[in-house]
């Protein structure tokens, strides 16, 4: 979609895509049976230099295999990505592979025979390495505008400051961190398909810097992804912080009060999290394993990053096999029925599922209105996987 969109028969015609999707949505939810994927996470590595308060990947054992960038692309030649629109790289810290420009450059040339559809990268870091993270993106942009794809880069800021540093773990991480999104903003200038933001994970000490991140971010030109840490046994491993990242009724009330001011700018998100921090409960659609799938940085495949949705490896089984297997259909039929389910703030997933379940994200049209409905649509990035 484009600015055409702001024009009647065009809102129509969307309306039009979005009840039809969610035909589709039904039929693959109920059934078991998978769609083509349109978002995939690579975990590319478990290493990094943070040891953040919230997420113990950084303890997986150091002698765990990490695929190879070359494992990586073999993978995304595979044609059932060949509808593939976003690709999310992420860690640890993805910027510790000395083989990312390698790899990112790989994805460039797979572009036009194996990922067509391929519109955006988004790689979330730390933003601690400053100088290898400015070198690698100053090289890969060229190349990536050539091909067609934006490069979205995601800086996580907890805090302004010190609280950045306790939480992340890591002395002078915000100063790296600042350092690292100026010179991006700065990149941003020459390369207009360079996208930077911000991702905060609330957890109890930083719940009174939403307001502080959310100023930072718009003095900056940056989107923001702002959401309650989650407690998992699957992506973070880190049940065993759950009493540490409970939050009191206080901290609760105060995010509630944060997120019906829709500062953040993800307004559907916002009220998800208004509700669930209200009722306990989360009540949303999601599309793990219709249209997303994730891997770990040692090849193994989860429908869902944040249940035990594991489904195989790539090292010993194709993905096509994976992904449509008997077991992949049992995992899909019980999406949202999880423990985690009823408890996932994740952002992210929303983004690839309003979409492709098609009806919610229709009534949200209704209830936000036209303009509103369109400045989310775009600033969320929405329009890519509609178009």
């Amino acid at each position: 979609m484009s600015g055409a969109i702001l024009e009647t028969p065009a809102l129509w015609k969307l309306a039009g895509r979005l009840i039809s999707n969610g035909f589709w949505y039904q039929f693959h939810h109920v059934s078991g049976k998978p769609g083509k994927p349109q978002a995939l996470s690579l975990e590319i590595t478990h290493r990094c230099i943070a040891r953040c308060i919230m997420c113990n990947i950084w303890k997986i054992p150091p002698q765990t295999p990490e695929l190879a960038a070359s494992d990586w692309l073999a993978l995304l030649s595979s044609n059932l990505f060949s509808s593939l629109i976003e690709l999310d790289i992420t860690g640890g810290e993805p910027f510790l592979r000395k083989d990312l420009l390698d790899l990112l450059q790989g994805i460039c040339a797979h572009k036009r025979n194996h990922l067509p559809a391929l519109r955006s990268i988004a790689i979330t870091t730390n933003g601690f390495l400053t100088r290898p993270i400015l070198d690698c993106i100053r090289a890969i942009l060229p190349v990536l505008h050539h091909a067609g794809i934006d490069l979205v880069m995601v800086c996580a800021m907890d805090g302004i400051g010190p609280i950045h540093d306790a939480i992340r773990n890591f002395s002078g991480g915000w100063i790296r961190c600042d350092a690292t999104i100026q010179g991006l903003n700065r990149l941003r200038e020459e390369h207009p398909n360079l996208i930077v933001g911000l991702k905060t994970t609330v957890v109890p000490f930083n719940v009174d810097q939403m307001e502080a991140i959310t100023s930072y971010a718009g003095d900056n030109g940056l989107f923001t992804i702002i959401s309650p840490c989650i407690v998992t046994p699957g992506r973070y491993l880190n049940v065993d912080r759950a009493a540490d990242l409970a939050f009191t009724p206080v901290q609760t009330q105060k995010m509630k009060t944060f997120f019906m001011t829709g500062a953040t700018r993800w307004t559907v998100h916002d009220r998800y999290l208004t509700r669930f921090l209200s009722t306990g409960v989360m009540k949303k659609p999601c599309s793990c394993g219709l249209n997303y799938l994730f891997f770990r940085s040692n090849g193994d495949l989860y429908l869902c990053p944040l249940i035990d949705g594991y489904v195989g490896n790539i090292q010993r089984d194709a993905v096509e096999t994976m992904w449509r297997s008997p077991l992949a259909g049992r995992i899909r039929r019980k999406i949202g029925q999880y423990q985690a389910c009823r408890s996932c703030t994740e952002p992210g997933l929303e983004r690839y599922t309003l979409p492709y379940e098609g009806w919610t994200y229709l009534t949200q049209l209704f209830k936000l209105g036209k303009r509103e409905f369109l400045q989310m649509h775009f600033h969320m990035g929405m329009d890519k996987y509609l178009t």
